[in-house]
């Protein structure tokens, strides 16, 4: 298998779509029931096309194809696709605040290989090098052993409210 990983593009929004849909409902089918995931599919895990623009989202494929995708922010927004939005979303202040990780997936198929711990890697470099000292997300139930792992700690669990209405329990994590 032969992977590469690059920054994503525009054009590569309905692949990562298709590529999140699956591995939303595969890989987290043993963290969050069916409800859960359908509420979260569109708003809380989709393309948040500012990252691309801010040349931030990271892309793995294997013969152009899109096995696993994840970035970074200097943005306010803590998780969600572009369907979440609900206006501009100012920057950090990389001296005060932290830069935040966000939305990783990985193809099922791919799980487990290293691919997401790779780009977490490309995710904290690119962070630190524009000025960031301190990194943090909003982590899924499925991500947070990977994250853990990688060397972030539990700052809070709290639910989010889905479009549904069903509850969605997620981890905050920092390093």
């Amino acid at each position: 298998m032969s992977l590469t990983y690059r920054l994503a593009q525009l054009s590569d929004i309905p692949a990562l779509e298709a590529l999140i849909a699956l591995s939303t409902r595969t890989l987290q089918a043993a963290y969050y029931s069916p409800a859960q995931i359908a509420g979260a599919l569109g708003t809380v895990f989709g393309v948040d096309s500012q990252l691309i623009h801010d040349g931030t989202y990271f892309v793995a494929e294997t013969d152009g194809l899109p096995v696993a995708c994840g970035g970074w922010s200097r943005r306010r927004t803590l998780y969600g696709s572009d369907q979440n939005k609900t206006g501009p979303d100012p920057l950090r202040d990389p001296q005060t605040e932290p830069a935040m990780i966000r939305a990783f997936f990985v193809h099922p198929d791919h799980a487990r290989e290293g691919i997401g711990r790779h780009l977490l890697h490309l995710c904290e470099d690119a962070a630190h090098e524009a000025g960031f000292q301190r990194l943090e997300m909003i982590a899924t139930l499925a991500g947070e052993p990977l994250y853990h792992a990688c060397g972030y700690a539990v700052l809070d669990r709290f639910d989010i409210s889905l479009v549904n209405g069903h509850p969605m329990p997620v981890v905050r994590m920092g390093k």
